[in-house]
């Protein structure tokens, strides 16, 4: 099977399964400028908040500034269970959008 790297699912696929963005940068980060619709969840508190993302049941991809914290949350999310994928920068990732 191809795409073992996990590069298989585009941004798109993961919002067509209606996937939530959680921006991982600190609240005044966020308050900045961030997607429209996105949780701001920092990263040095993601793991706190497990719980309450699992319950969103959903796919998650993460952004942040530029892509170094989002790929930590993203191996967070996936070692709890979650289905996650790095969106890399914020304004980047909402030019995919």
């Amino acid at each position: 099977m191809l795409g073992l790297g996990g590069k298989s699912e585009s941004v798109k696929d993961f919002i067509d399964k209606g996937a939530v963005i959680i921006d991982v940068r600190t609240p005044a980060e966020y308050q900045n400028g961030h997607i429209k619709g996105s949780k701001n969840i920092p990263l040095n508190t993601l793991s706190s908040k497990i719980n309450e993302i699992v319950k969103l049941n959903k796919p998650v991809i993460a952004c942040c500034a530029s892509g170094m914290r989002s790929a930590q949350a993203t191996s967070i999310l996936k070692s709890n269970g979650i289905e996650a994928m790095n969106g890399g920068g914020w304004s980047s990732l909402a030019a995919k959008l």
